[in-house]
């Protein structure tokens, strides 16, 4: 009985591993550096550590924001897997606030293919332009491009509309835009997208956190969000999370960041 028992645990151990898919968290962590302190950045290790990719957005670009990204990944490989990290150089922009992005990986789980690089043909119609990285799960290969958008007040959509032309610079690319693009899901700037397949992880899920938190509504803006080609993915456990629960003090929470986390399971078809 002991025996039997002992390989049904097993078959479904093996199972469940053979069939869970890359687990993908993206998180605008809201000026990612020298102000973020030990306590917050270990809270952030132990928000994010059950997943598989980590990308970041607003990581600063001057001094700290690459060593607070290190020390992230230090914290993660104390608990209980190996973590790698790429951070970009800051963007090229010198119109708006230029920034870093950042991806983190469990090296057991996927397999970065070659370098991570920032989108050169648009970026000078993209402030902030994309941060791309290709992984490899089971042999099928995916690309996320990470992304912040100027703000709403600067009219976004006036970088989103160049997203349709990204899949066919990258033919040979599976792309999944993920990141704050500081524009709802509904807005027709994403009717391109839509058209070729694209849809969104998340709707009417507000991200961004309010100044202060009345009876539970804390939230504010449907700006975080990951596209994918759903000609190409499955989408699964959607889940947006809601950090700032964790906090008595709502502006303890907001010493970690002014965004949620969201984060999917991503099958490739």
């Amino acid at each position: 009985m002991i025996i039997k028992k002992s390989l049904i645990l097993l078959f479904l151990f093996l199972t469940a591993t053979l069939t869970a898919q890359p687990k993908i968290l993206t998180w605008n962590v809201e000026n990612l550096g020298q102000s973020k302190s030990d306590s917050v950045i270990n809270y952030i290790a132990n928000t994010v550590k059950g997943y598989d990719i980590i990308a970041l957005q607003e990581v600063v670009a001057g001094y700290g924001g690459a060593q607070a990204v290190a020390k992230l990944a230090d914290e993660l490989n104390r608990k209980g897997a190996k973590w790698d990290y790429a951070i970009s150089d800051p963007t090229s922009s010198s119109a708006y606030k230029t920034e870093r992005y950042a991806f983190l990986w469990k090296t057991a789980k996927v397999r970065l293919v070659n370098k991570p690089w920032l989108e050169k043909k648009f970026s000078l119609l993209i402030d902030r332009e994309p941060y791309y990285a290709t992984f490899e799960y089971h042999k099928k290969q995916f690309t996320l491009a990470n992304f912040h958008a100027i703000t709403k007040s600067k009219q976004p959509e006036t970088e989103i509309k160049h997203f349709k032309n990204l899949p066919a610079q990258y033919p040979s690319l599976n792309i999944v835009f993920v990141g704050d693009f500081n524009c709802p899901q509904t807005h027709t700037v994403f009717n391109p997208l839509k058209k070729m397949g694209y849809k969104p992880a998340f709707e009417n899920q507000k991200t961004s956190l309010k100044k202060r938190c009345d009876d539970n509504n804390c939230l504010s803006n449907e700006f975080d969000n990951i596209w994918y080609n759903s000609n190409k993915f499955l989408v699964k456990n959607a889940k947006a999370i809601l950090f700032y629960q964790d906090f008595t003090d709502f502006n303890s929470a907001r010493e970690v960041s002014d965004h949620i986390p969201l984060a999917i399971e991503l099958e490739l078809k």
